[in-house]
């Protein structure tokens, strides 16, 4: 029992994109001990959502979602991308963020709303491919390409592609950066319902740089590795959502000199440290299992 408590604190330590998430209690996660499907072929087989009431069951990185809602393919200020993927569901605060979202983006001159990327699968849980997170329907990815055409057949939306903004391995934003994309990125942070918001250090420092007035909404844009192409933002749980697992608070200030930390570890970056031969190895994180997840989701994969 020892162990397999050890390995579940260890396996949330490494999942990426999410070192800041709060862990699913162990009461919650080993519900379905003995379970030991990977998760992420049985989530990711799953074409519709569940017919439950809408809920956030566990953690960003290690949980799904019940209830799901669709954001539709097609809006007057949104286009949802890669639709083969089928990650174009999340919770209904998630779906009324994007629209809202994108109404503003809409007002930006050379911007007719937003292409929206991955949110969370059907049911939610592991994806096949790709993220750690994105699985409870309170993530999603916002491409930093300029939404100009808003009739996008399918075919185009596999296609098309984002637009990078880094230079410099991302220490830098480079030419494409403009002050729509800050302007964009301040409204979505903006939003009390927005928990974080993940992108390349450079933006990061950019944005503290030109920010004036009201600084409060940098706190809540963190730097992160990649998130070049988009941005991701991540919701707070629900009002009154109790299975809902939030992750704890960024620390307190605009965060800026923690990005020109990382800017300046791009530029020249830190001898590496010297491992502790007395250390312990680490495990490797391994796939998650269904004895990993809420016990609330084998309801939610065995839904209608």
């Amino acid at each position: 029992m020892v162990r397999i408590a050890a390995a579940l604190i260890l396996s949330l330590a490494l999942a990426a994109c999410q070192s800041e998430d709060a862990p699913v209690s162990r009461a919650e996660v080993m519900q379905n001990a003995g379970d030991n499907r990977i998760a992420k072929a049985l989530f990711g087989a799953v074409p519709r959502p569940s017919s439950q009431s809408p809920a956030a069951l566990g953690g960003y990185s290690q949980g799904c979602q019940a209830g799901a809602m669709e954001l539709p393919e097609t809006g007057p200020t949104w286009q949802a991308m890669r639709l083969s993927r089928n990650r174009n569901w999340a919770q209904p605060v998630t779906v009324d963020y994007i629209q809202n979202l994108s109404r503003f983006a809409a007002t930006l001159p050379g911007w007719n709303g937003i292409y929206v990327g991955d949110l969370s699968q059907p049911r939610g849980g592991p994806m096949l491919t790709g993220h750690a997170s994105h699985q409870t329907g309170l993530d999603a990815d916002i491409w930093m390409l300029p939404a100009t055409r808003m009739d996008l057949s399918r075919g185009e939306r596999e296609s098309l592609s984002s637009i990078s903004m880094r230079r410099a391995n991302g220490a830098f934003v480079n030419s494409d950066w403009t002050p729509q994309h800050e302007a964009l990125i301040r409204a979505a942070a903006s939003d009390p319902r927005t928990a974080r918001i993940f992108v390349f250090p450079g933006a990061k420092v950019a944005m503290c740089n030109n920010a004036t007035g009201d600084r409060a909404w940098l706190n809540k844009v963190r730097p992160w590795y990649g998130h070049h192409y988009h941005f991701h933002v991540r919701l707070n749980c629900p009002r009154g959502d109790a299975t809902c697992v939030d992750q704890a608070p960024p620390p307190p200030g605009d965060g800026c000199a923690e990005a020109q930390e990382w800017v300046n570890n791009i530029i020249s970056p830190p001898p590496p440290t010297p491992r502790d031969p007395s250390a312990a190895p680490v495990t490797p994180r391994g796939e998650l299992t269904m004895a990993r997840l809420p016990g609330q989701c084998l309801a939610v994969l065995n839904a209608d």
